[in-house]
């Protein structure tokens, strides 16, 4: 009958279980026979004699039968000591995984209850149990940036996630399961259809508690959320198991589980194990035994658990940090994503991330986000202002300090009280960027912990804030004159292709004035390049002064200067002209006690659509009539050097359209 209910040949049951248990039995049976003869043929006082021997085989069956029972308890205590290493070992593992506590303990019950429904033996539902909380053990031997990535793996790393089925399977095999473990952990990837890995295994070469373990894990599995995916519902997955059955499963385990799903689904409500509204640290941890008596104590290793998901979460959240941060060289861009990030890792109500002005010498709220965020946006903080501004002056970090400090004279909404605060700065290399604060209406206070993981990120944010703003300078730069501050000849081009789109859709011409400097030469041989230097930056003020804000100059090239503007015509681009020969003619640079440099200039123009459709065309036009007004000067020059007089110029500019601004 055992033999029979456990699936086992009589003969191997008898020799294991009941061989010395049969000796026993029939030595005693002898024992009986020779008592009951000698009472025959002696008499019921001869056998008297022999109660000693009787006595002490008892007292001899008795010393075996507690041996045994010592025995067996010893066996029973090895085998929870053996099954608790096994859970302690496969929460490491479902911690590295990101997985709820949960996950395992229900992928047990349903591989343990199919099991049964496809009449397995004892061991072999050991082995499902046992397989259920093994089988990815092996990802110990995968990097988390690989098991946790937001989007779909490369052929490389897809290759190193398959090792997980091999190297969990070479580690299992040195514990000497006695039961088959081993081939389940190896082949639970294994497909119906041979596409699976790692032997490729095809229909039913795979081992049924393998398809059992691929289809249940399967099911489990993609109903949680994980970092590169959220979780699908419970109809969703029975229609993955549906589409997959006869091609990535075996179609009758498929058909088996979504029949029994409903008794199983019930002994997983009543062990607290659902799906929804579990995380690690509200499912309860049961071992095997523990669920088969329906006890509900709680487990210690819960903490432990949370403290190796917490760990595993730290690394692969810092892995993101590090490469999101180098995925935009915008300081917009950067400083979204450090809040983003911050968000990850520790709580606030709001964030704020100053960025540092040295010629200001002073802070500004450049990014914030959360409550209150209108009130503190283009917020400026001196160093030693506040908390922030403490942090700025010593480049340290600082928490546990009263917010309150840190809002003098500002009025916060309704939204309530912040009551704790941490402030850190953003430096790279001695260099002070800016800094970070966070306030929180929840916490008591930010912790060591919380102060740890934002340094954390704040130094990986300071090398790409100081990236995003080197290229923001490199861009300035290769977009301005360093010199005078204003557009250079590349800025010039895009800005003209600006103006001739609007040119073209709106049929309104715009005008080219190339500007050019008279006995600029001669301040430079004169006074020195440095003195000349400055000398163009003053012209530079002096022309943008004489233009409207919406007008463009760049320098273009030497002492040339080449603007575009808008909406003349006619005599009004004339007046605009001999305006800033006037301005430049009347400025003169104080060099030393009794020398005064100057210098004319010389303006020429071309209207697009007119005189040409290019800018090269429109600086030919414009180059020419510059010219032909800087031969007149000079012949007037001469003209005023021989008759000794002073130049005189009448401006008259009642004909433009729009006087300077500045």
């Amino acid at each position: 009958m055992y033999a029979l209910r456990e699936n086992r040949s009589s003969r191997s049951l008898w020799c294991n279980s009941y061989l010395l248990t049969g000796l026993t039995c029939i030595a005693a049976a002898c024992a009986a026979a020779l008592i009951y003869g000698a009472i025959t043929a002696f008499g019921f006082l001869y056998v008297l004699l022999g109660a000693p021997i009787i006595a002490a085989t008892y007292v001899t069956y008795r010393v075996f039968f507690e041996r045994v029972n010592e025995k067996t308890i010893e066996a029973d205590d090895l085998s929870r000591l053996h099954l608790a290493t096994v859970e302690a070992l496969a929460t490491a593992i479902d911690a590295k995984d990101q997985t709820t506590h949960c996950h395992v303990r229900r992928v047990q019950l349903y591989a343990a209850g199919m099991g049964k429904v496809f009449n397995l033996s004892a061991s072999e539902i050991e082995a499902l149990k046992a397989g259920a909380l093994l089988h990815d053990i092996g990802k110990l031997a995968v990097p988390d940036h690989i098991l946790n990535k937001p989007g779909r793996l490369t052929t490389a790393e897809f290759e190193r996630m398959k090792v997980h089925t091999t190297v969990g399977a070479q580690i299992l095999e040195r514990v000497n399961f006695p039961y088959p473990v081993v081939p389940i952990v190896r082949h639970h990837h294994e497909q119906w259809n041979g596409l699976g890995y790692p032997d490729a295994l095809k229909g039913d070469d795979i081992p049924l508690t393998a398809r059992i373990l691929s289809v249940v894990d399967c099911f489990d599995s993609v109903r949680e959320d994980r970092p590169y995916r959220r979780g699908m519902t419970r109809e969703e997955a029975k229609a993955l198991l549906l589409r997959g059955a006869g091609n990535h499963f075996d179609p009758k385990v498929v058909n088996n589980f979504l029949i029994n799903l409903p008794r199983f689904e019930a002994e997983i409500a009543e062990l607290n194990l659902e799906q929804q509204g579990s995380t690690s640290g509200e499912c309860e941890s049961r071992s095997l035994i523990e669920a088969d008596i329906h006890q509900t104590k709680e487990r210690p290793s819960i903490l432990a658990y949370d403290q190796i998901k917490n760990a595993h979460h730290e690394v692969y959240a810092l892995y993101e940090i590090a490469r999101t941060f180098g995925s935009s060289l915008d300081i917009e861009d950067t400083l979204s994503i450090l809040v983003n990030k911050v968000g990850h890792v520790v709580p606030f109500d709001t964030c704020v991330v100053y960025l540092y002005d040295d010629l200001k010498a002073y802070a500004t709220a450049s990014h914030v986000a959360g409550k209150n965020a209108q009130v503190l946006r283009d917020r400026c903080v001196a160093p030693g202002e506040g908390v922030t501004g403490f942090a700025l002056s010593n480049r340290r970090s600082i928490s546990r300090i009263d917010p309150k400090l840190d809002f003098d004279g500002i009025h916060l909404g309704e939204d309530g009280e912040y009551r704790a605060m941490a402030a850190l700065p953003l430096v790279k290399d001695e260099r002070l960027l800016g800094a970070i604060s966070v306030y929180s209406m929840e916490l008591e206070e930010y912790t060591d912990d919380h102060m740890r993981l934002l340094e954390t990120v704040t130094r990986l944010a300071s090398d790409a804030l100081f990236n995003a703003m080197h290229h923001a300078e490199a861009e300035s730069h290769a977009m301005t004159d360093p010199l005078t501050g204003l557009p250079n000849a590349r800025s010039m081009y895009l800005r003209f292709e600006q103006e001739g789109a609007r040119a073209r859709r709106t049929k309104r011409p715009f005008q080219v004035i190339m500007l050019d400097l008279d006995e600029f030469k001669q301040v430079n041989d004169t006074f020195g390049h440095r003195t000349g230097d400055k000398m163009l930056r003053e012209v530079a003020r002096i022309i943008q002064g004489q233009l409207r804000e919406y007008d463009f100059l760049s320098r273009y090239a030497g002492d040339e200067f080449v603007a575009i503007v808008q909406d003349l015509v006619g005599e009004q681009v004339e007046e605009l002209c001999e305006r800033i020969e006037s301005a430049v003619a009347k400025f003169s640079l104080h060099v030393r006690a009794d020398h005064d440099a100057r210098v004319g200039i010389s303006v020429g123009s071309a209207t697009y659509g007119i005189d040409g459709e290019t800018l090269d065309q429109l600086l030919i036009t414009a180059d020419q009539a510059m010219y032909a007004a800087k031969s007149s000067h000079k012949t007037e020059r001469r003209a005023r050097l021989e008759a000794n007089v002073e130049p005189v110029m009448d401006l008259n500019t009642g004909k433009l359209t729009s006087a300077a601004i500045n």
